[in-house]
């Protein structure tokens, strides 16, 4: 029983750094070539796992294998356009000038109630509101609305909205957190002033966010 928790522990943490050498991604974002590595190791690391007279090796080779191809294949597709679109595709145009263009449909095996159920998470009910209609090589959709359906910007209403720059949380659970101060420009002293002014200490503090323009919310731990 020791000897499967120790196998199982050691291809636990050696599957997360292989998956975190592909890069972040989620599933829905993930590209054919992605998808298909983060199966098949999914699978390979669970064969040691249930079988203990196979040695660890036998997943974790593989593993390594399949990892090294995708960051090559990666690194290529970075390179060349035309190794890219023979594993990922193109992008396809489903929708133009508010016209739905069925053979499009057609070549990417895809039905038009699927097509109307991305708009709808899109918050778009009509085919009419829809000027452009892409869909990505990773199975989502891209929307370009009609200008009149389009949310106006500040610029278009001429309006001058002030920059208010980064949040970050830079205080979490008593703990103070480097990463977040970099994100918002901050600094040390400035999180210790902030405690002064609020007569708290580091410790007691729940969360703590701070902008670039020295803007913070801070809220205390609970008294329990």
């Amino acid at each position: 029983m020791i000897i499967s928790i120790l196998r199982t522990v050691i291809l636990y943490v050696f599957i997360i750094l292989a998956i975190r050498l592909m890069g972040k991604r989620q599933i829905s974002d993930m590209q054919p070539s992605e998808l298909v590595v983060t199966l098949v190791v999914s699978d390979i690391a669970s064969l040691p796992m249930q079988n203990t007279s196979q040695p660890l090796l036998s997943g974790v080779i593989p593993v390594l294998v399949l990892v090294s191809l995708e960051i090559a294949a990666s690194a290529l597709m970075m390179k060349s356009r035309l190794f890219r679109r023979l594993i990922c595709g193109n992008p396809v145009v489903v929708i133009e000038d508010g016209k739905l263009l069925q053979k499009q449909l057609k070549r990417l095996r895809m039905s038009a109630e699927d097509l109307f159920a991305q708009l709808r998470q899109q918050d778009i009910f009509s085919i009419d509101e829809v000027q452009y209609c892409i869909v990505e090589t990773n199975g989502s959709i891209s929307v370009l609305e009609k200008p009149q359906n389009r949310v106006p910007t500040a610029q278009d209403l001429g309006v001058t909205i002030g920059d208010n720059k980064l949040e970050a949380v830079v205080v979490c659970d008593g703990e103070l957190l480097d990463d977040g101060l970099k994100l918002c420009s901050g600094s040390r002293m400035q999180v210790d002033n902030i405690l002064q002014e609020n007569n708290a200490k580091l410790s007691e503090v729940f969360i703590l966010t701070l902008d670039g323009n020295g803007k913070y919310n801070l809220i205390a731990k609970e008294v329990s």
